[in-house]
């Protein structure tokens, strides 16, 4: 069962890996770099239109997330921190990243579903990934937006401890109205789920971007949906693969 599960998390990781870190390329990786644009101004603009884009993306370039979601922090004021280098360096590390990234989810998707009795075929796969999604992807960005650099935000660690709560209470919450499917734990289930974005997500004092509101806006919905495909390509690979997996070996004679 466990090399089951585990032969069908680093299919199904793989799988949505690429598929993601292409997306990345072409969809927020230009935006990426327009961004880097305002915010370095003059410092590196001679060598920004000729430097390879930034592939961190929807699932590496959130400075709260993560897990779903990792990325670097912009912390504005305090030391740099390590980057890999442009061209072929960045686009291996971000891709091995991502990987990693969609083996875990993989794996703790897989680890769901067995522990409720679920057995992952394609189909119930997916909608468990897209719970997945909804919990640590969507729920949180209504509160923490996927952002750019230059953005002004929140401390990093305030901003990942609302996420943390925020992604744990949407999954709880889903869990109440989808699966126990009591009146009770319905509405248990709609409070946690609200609950986080009662309370609020931290914000910082407004201060002048220089970054266009459109940009950012463009970035946080495309990030979403690369977000949004990543899940859903792990549920399908997931539910596939495990059937595979699992399929009986015929006995010679």
């Amino acid at each position: 069962m466990i090399l089951r599960l585990l032969s069908a998390a680093l299919a199904a990781g793989f799988l949505a890996a690429v598929v993601a870190t292409g997306l990345q390329v072409a969809l927020t990786s230009p935006l990426i770099i327009e961004a880097e644009r305002y915010e370095s101004g003059t410092a590196h603009s001679a060598a920004l239109p000729l430097a390879p884009a930034r592939f961190e993306g929807a699932l590496l370039h959130r400075a709260h997330l993560h897990l779903a979601h990792g990325g670097e922090s912009h912390d504005h004021g305090g030391a740099p921190a390590w980057q890999p280098g442009e061209g072929l360096p960045r686009i291996l590390f971000t891709g091995l990243a991502t990987l990693v990234g969609g083996v875990g989810y993989a794996l703790l998707l897989g680890a769901v579903m067995l522990a409720l009795g679920r057995d992952p075929t394609p189909e119930r796969a997916l909608a468990f990934a897209v719970a997945g999604f909804v919990s640590v992807g969507l729920a949180p960005a209504l509160g923490l937006p996927p952002e750019l650099p230059g953005s002004e935000a929140a401390p990093l660690a305030t901003r990942q401890a609302w996420w943390l709560m925020t992604a744990l209470a949407t999954a709880m919450g889903l869990y109440l109205i989808a699966i126990r499917r009591a009146a009770v734990t319905i509405l248990g289930g709609l409070v946690l789920i609200v609950a986080p974005h009662i309370a609020g997500a931290p914000e910082v004092a407004a201060a002048k971007s220089e970054l266009p509101a459109g940009l950012a806006a463009q970035f946080a919905a495309r990030s979403l949906a690369v977000g949004f495909v990543f899940w859903a390509v792990i549920g399908l690979s997931f539910g596939w693969a495990w059937q595979v997996f699992g399929r009986e070996r015929p006995i010679r004679v």
